[in-house]
């Protein structure tokens, strides 16, 4: 039974949050086979509609069996049925925030619009003591998006990243939402031989 506490709706002044429905497929099929977009997320483009199907299913609808979380699609206002991106707690000791875009809302603040709000949810929650993201460093924006929402760069660490089998520099940013300042999820940094803090300049 799915509990309603688990990714509620949310709105903002563009945007509508909801929890994804399985005629959903289409839209995120055609989010997750883009070249462009998918350069920066962590797995392979999805090839077909049923891959996108199943994507969907494993990755969000049964997720909402669980009792907690936030797993949102992404939609306008003026199309509510049709989502152009997700923002998604991932379950873990991380509590990584992932988000990914449709190439069509890029450059509007789109993007920090919606994971702002799930980042209050979760504030309001308070359910978790803080949370994660990680970009690559090719990837400056995505690093825009977690600065918008309050989140504070820790470090930098390489990765050979699965499954595409990348060597990856990510930069890792933090946001506690318990008042803990002095906390810094360090695990990327213990399990990886190469990290480093940057310096401006």
């Amino acid at each position: 039974m799915e509990n309603p506490r688990n990714t509620p709706r949310l709105e903002t002044p563009r945007l509508i949050l909801r929890r994804f429905v399985p005629e959903d497929a289409p839209a995120l099929w055609e989010l997750l086979r883009d070249r462009e977009v998918n350069r920066f997320l962590p797995w392979f483009p999805v090839e077909t509609l049923a891959e996108a199907e199943k994507f969907l299913r494993e990755r969000f609808l049964d997720t909402y069996r669980t009792e907690t979380g936030w797993r949102y699609a992404v939609c306008l206002r003026e199309e509510p049925e049709r989502p152009v991106g997700y923002v998604n707690i991932a379950p873990g000791e991380a509590h990584d925030l992932g988000y990914g875009l449709g190439k069509a809302c890029w450059h509007r603040g789109l993007m920090t619009e919606a994971a702002r709000a799930v980042v209050e949810q979760v504030r309001r929650d308070g359910e978790l003591p803080f949370l994660t993201a990680t970009h690559d460093v090719l990837n400056p924006r995505s690093g825009g998006v977690m600065q918008n929402v309050g989140m504070k760069y820790q470090y930098s660490y390489e990765e050979q990243w699965q499954p595409k089998n990348l060597l990856v520099t990510f930069r890792m940013y933090q946001l506690n939402l318990d008042g803990n300042e002095e906390r810094v999820y360090r695990k990327y940094w213990d399990t990886s031989a190469v990290h480093f803090v940057e310096t401006e300049g």
